[in-house]
């Protein structure tokens, strides 16, 4: 069980990428975090032994978010670890770029299960389960507004989102928990760099108005904010993380 006084959150997609980052922020920021993941057991590990080593509470869950099942799970491995949940961090989700006419239904199928869906089940979840006063923070993305060729469906499964953040803010009437979501531009992550080359990274790079990527450190921070008391009055919103670009 966590200390006295510890809050607890749980980071869906938290063992790379955006999803670590954040999981490092919110345990700086005291909270006792459990760091989901669905295959990368490994990176999960490290990630749970490198935030115990600073002084930190921490655990590794294995649960795929599409699956309303593991979901469930999920919350109850992490009340009978950590405690009862406090904070929500929806990240995990999964981008494959390509022209709407060559996207397989499999393929669709998968944004939407992941993306969408997982976001759905773990809302659902936290409508029963989490601490009155706690804050949920949703991933979208600024394509969304940007509409750029060959994101097609994964721009539809994070619409999906914002309207879900939206809706949700208001159902939880009452109960004192923000809903919000973070839509990060691109961001310099492995995941963003896999498979372009130098000058296609720096073209991205030259988009927004402050001429860099963002960084995972950048979205950790914003989340750090959503989620604590000086945030208490943000609620259904989409807030658009880019540096200007969208």
């Amino acid at each position: 069980m966590t200390a006295p006084n510890s809050k607890v959150a749980i980071v869906t997609g938290a063992s790379r990428g955006i999803g670590a980052e954040i999981a490092k922020q919110l345990a700086s920021d005291d909270f006792a975090v459990a760091v989901n993941f669905a295959s990368s057991a490994t990176e999960a590990s490290k990630l749970v032994v490198q935030l115990r080593q600073a002084g930190h509470q921490a655990i590794a869950v294995k649960a795929d978010v599409s699956v309303a099942a593991d979901v469930s799970r999920m919350f109850d491995e992490v009340e009978a670890q950590l405690g009862k949940v406090d904070v929500l961090i929806n990240n995990a989700g999964i981008l494959q770029v390509m022209p709407l006419a060559q996207h397989s239904d499999e393929l669709f199928d998968r944004t939407f299960a992941i993306n969408t869906r997982g976001t759905f089940n773990t809302l659902r979840e936290a409508a029963n389960r989490l601490n009155d006063g706690g804050s949920i923070v949703n991933f979208s993305s600024s394509t969304v507004g940007l509409n750029l060729p060959g994101y097609s469906v994964y721009i539809a499964s994070k619409a999906a989102v914002e309207s879900l953040t939206q809706v949700f803010a208001k159902e939880l009437r009452g109960r004192r928990i923000t809903v919000n979501a973070v839509a990060p531009g691109p961001v310099a992550t492995e995941l963003f760099m896999h498979g372009k080359s130098e000058e296609q990274v720096q073209h991205y790079a030259k988009m927004p108005p402050l001429e860099r990527l963002g960084q995972p450190e950048d979205i950790a921070s914003i989340v750090s904010f959503l989620v604590s008391p000086a945030a208490g009055w943000v609620n259904g919103q989409i807030l658009r993380a880019n540096g200007g670009l969208v």
